[in-house]
């Protein structure tokens, strides 16, 4: 009898394996969750691509009207006002001028912040941290009022009518920021790789040229970002200082097209889509370390 009660244990099919339910990691979020923030997004480009969708459109318009009446610009659609601007406005005097401020600004000012940032970063000096802080006082200030000082001042060095006033103006605009940013940069990165640039006999400047920067070419293309289109975007000191129309930035080079009881919105509109390109051509060329210097420098204080 035992061995027939053997038997059939034998023969008893075992009981099929449950499939174990996978459970969620912290942080995940659940199919719900990961629709709403796709939805979210998409929303969001749509809301962002939407004005840049809108002036693309309305420079196609022929008529300096159209904006009034966009419906009817889709039968009328041209690339008229685009050959207008390039052949017959001095829209390529604007863009040299434009990238010579800009990238001046660029250079000049991301290496003031960035040696500003390694020297409060690293260093201790009496007023390292009151340097900081009047830096970030100067962003107080509204531009109106420095106007007027600024103008007399570069009058009497003579450089009332040229680029230097202006790279020099941005820079003063820009570089607090950017050496705030890189200040928060250079503090992730640790101090062992300054002691050992010391052992090996670098200097100080050996150090930061041939270690940090390489290591900080995130937070340095976030700032190399913001200074560029901060020169670009500049309206007010770049209307005052430059006086020779042949040196007018695009920013000033817009305000061609506005009269006194007139205004030229179709011309406007396709001089600020060609002015576009090359912040997107300097967008793309940073574009791979944007992410990571915008989010590395909060990390640590």
């Amino acid at each position: 009898m035992s061995t027939t009660t053997l038997e059939k244990t034998q023969t008893e099919p075992a009981p099929a394996a449950r499939p174990r339910r996978r459970s969620r990691r912290r942080g995940e979020s659940g199919p719900l969750g990961t629709v709403l923030l796709h939805g979210g997004l998409v929303i969001a480009s749509l809301i962002a691509l939407a004005p840049v969708a809108w002036l693309f459109f309305l420079s196609l318009g022929p008529d300096k009207d159209d904006y009034l009446h966009p419906g009817k610009i889709a039968g009328k659609l041209t690339f008229s006002n685009y050959s207008f601007v390039l052949q017959h406005t001095a829209f390529f005097d604007w863009f040299k001028s434009t990238m010579i401020v800009a990238l001046g600004t660029t250079l000049i000012g991301v290496f003031v912040a960035a040696t500003t940032g390694y020297a409060v970063s690293r260093m201790r000096f009496p007023g390292y941290k009151s340097l900081m802080w009047v830096l970030l006082l100067t962003q107080a200030f509204p531009i109106a009022i420095l106007i007027v000082p600024m103008y007399e001042i570069f009058s009497e060095l003579g450089l009332i009518d040229t680029y230097w006033s202006l790279i020099v103006i941005n820079c003063t605009t820009a570089v607090p920021y950017s050496a705030w940013l890189l200040k928060g940069y250079f503090d992730t990165i640790p101090f062992e790789i300054d002691e050992a640039g010391r052992v090996d006999g670098l200097s100080p400047f050996g150090t930061f040229f041939r270690l940090i920067l390489p290591l900080a070419r995130p937070g340095l293309a976030v700032a190399a970002f913001y200074n560029f289109i901060t020169a670009v975007g500049e309206v007010a000191f770049a209307t005052t200082f430059l006086l020779d129309d042949s040196k007018y930035t695009f920013a000033v080079g817009l305000q061609t097209f506005v009269s006194q009881h007139d205004a030229q919105w179709n011309y406007m509109a396709a001089t600020a889509v060609l002015i576009a390109i090359p912040v997107s051509v300097f967008f793309y060329l940073v574009q791979k370390n944007l992410v990571t210097g915008l989010t590395a420098g909060g990390t640590k204080g």
